[in-house]
């Protein structure tokens, strides 16, 4: 199942031969071999380019009039579509879901962070570090038109000496310039007084952890607590039958495109290992309860222990409405706010068994309320950082809301199943 979260993006910008392709092939393939799914874009900046071979049989569908064509083959897919005009750099990385980090090649107006690149070879990247020393001895911020500063000025102390506007103006580092790679000592001392790390044009693995450690995506491992016998329902929730299946199996269905890693905690392992049949590719994990005793609070340390991720999604086997979108809310909440828990929150308080945990600064907290004797989940809130996400950002998710009805007994069950079937 495609994943839900958004790729996040970097764009690396320069002036024409100042090596962007040779850099970013080298990236992508240090970060590839790390482990890390990565997407490209590559900015074209000539109209009329075609990727498809005279003579093939996708090239004559689309010369004779197909405005879309998609080749498709085992493990792999493309698509070639007529636009009109050239799309805006933001859909085209909002259509790459799922990946740890897209490398965008150009878009320098994306509004994207970028690494600008200045190579000493390039006589436009001499001029641009040229201008850009200066600029960082002036005092003058990132983003200023140096070039139209220079016109309107005339004699002023700080127009550019002759610069070659076509590849200086509107090619200088800006605002939204993250970090530069430079074999050009001025170019690094401005980065240095701008604040900006400044890399070498061969220090690719310095360039990949700053990205890995910066942009890419944080994982998250999605924990559906499914428990054992229900006193009130009269059998295990999570095998009871729901529209024809186990509920347990809508649940992994739903939850899976948000998930990095999917655990099913429960202490009837044996009785649900038809899952990791049903979804052979989701490589299912199915984990007994840590204690030996119920609770709210232990079931939380199970779910921290058993994750392998930071980002861990909790959420109860009977809500049958659970929100991936939500999931995914909330963990760009939690890297937005560096918070430990994103807890849902609305009349009825918080909803602990649809929010987020950061493992490395739960997971201790949640032993210590253990050893004090409590088994609350919202115990641990007093001592970590909590981010409420308000009943308003959960309905900007889900409009229909209902993400966190649960059901207790049968009647219930009978009820929500009857007014899902539509009957």
């Amino acid at each position: 199942m495609p994943m839900l979260f958004p790729s996040p993006a970097v764009s690396i910008v320069g002036r024409h031969d100042s090596g962007k392709t040779t850099l970013i092939v080298q990236l992508i393939a240090l970060l590839a071999s790390r482990g890390f799914d990565v997407g490209s874009i590559k900015h074209h900046s000539h109209k009329g380019f075609d990727i498809d071979i005279p003579g093939k049989d996708s090239y004559r569908h689309r010369h004779a009039g197909a405005t879309e064509t998609i080749i498709a083959a085992p493990g792999q897919m493309a698509t070639i579509k007529d636009v009109d005009g050239e799309m805006e750099c933001a859909d085209l990385v909002a259509g790459m879901t799922g990946h740890d980090i897209v490398i965008v090649e150009g878009y320098r107006k994306s509004g994207l962070p970028t690494i600008e690149i200045m190579r000493a070879a390039n006589l436009a990247d001499q001029d641009t570090a040229a201008a850009f020393d200066k600029a960082s001895r002036a005092g003058i911020p990132l983003g200023f038109d140096f070039v139209q500063e220079g016109r309107d000025a005339g004699e002023r102390d700080f127009a550019l000496e002759a610069p070659d506007e076509s590849d200086v103006s509107n090619k200088m580092p800006t605002a939204s310039t993250v970090a530069i790679v430079t074999d050009i000592p001025s170019a690094r001392a401005a980065a240095d007084r701008y604040g900006i790390p400044a890399f070498a044009m061969d220090d690719i693995v310095g360039l990949a952890d700053f990205l890995q450690v910066r942009f890419t995506r944080p994982h998250v491992s999605v924990v559906i607590q499914a428990g054992g016998e229900s006193r009130r329902m009269g059998r295990s929730k999570a095998t009871v039958p729901f529209a024809g299946r186990p509920l347990i199996m809508r649940m992994v269905e739903r939850l899976l495109p948000a998930a990095d890693e999917l655990i099913v905690t429960t202490n009837e392992p044996h009785n649900l290992t038809f899952l990791q049949e049903e979804f052979p590719d989701a490589s299912i994990r199915l984990v007994r309860d840590a204690l030996d005793y119920r609770g709210a609070l232990p079931g939380l340390l199970t779910a921290l222990q058993s994750a392998t991720h930071s980002y861990v999604a909790v959420v109860a086997c009977d809500m049958l409405f659970a929100s991936p979108r939500l999931i995914v809310a909330e963990s760009e909440r939690m890297a937005s706010t560096e918070a430990d828990v994103v807890v849902p929150v609305n009349q009825h308080g918080f909803e602990p068994f649809h929010a987020l945990y950061r493992r490395e600064t739960c997971l201790p907290v949640v032993r210590e309320k253990l050893a004090e004797g409590d088994k609350r989940a919202q115990a641990i809130y007093e001592d970590v950082s909590v981010c409420e996400f308000s009943q308003e950002a959960v309905l900007a998710v889900e409009p229909m809301g209902g993400c966190f009805i649960n059901v207790n007994t049968p009647d219930e069950l009978a009820r929500i199943e009857r007014d899902f079937m539509g009957d």
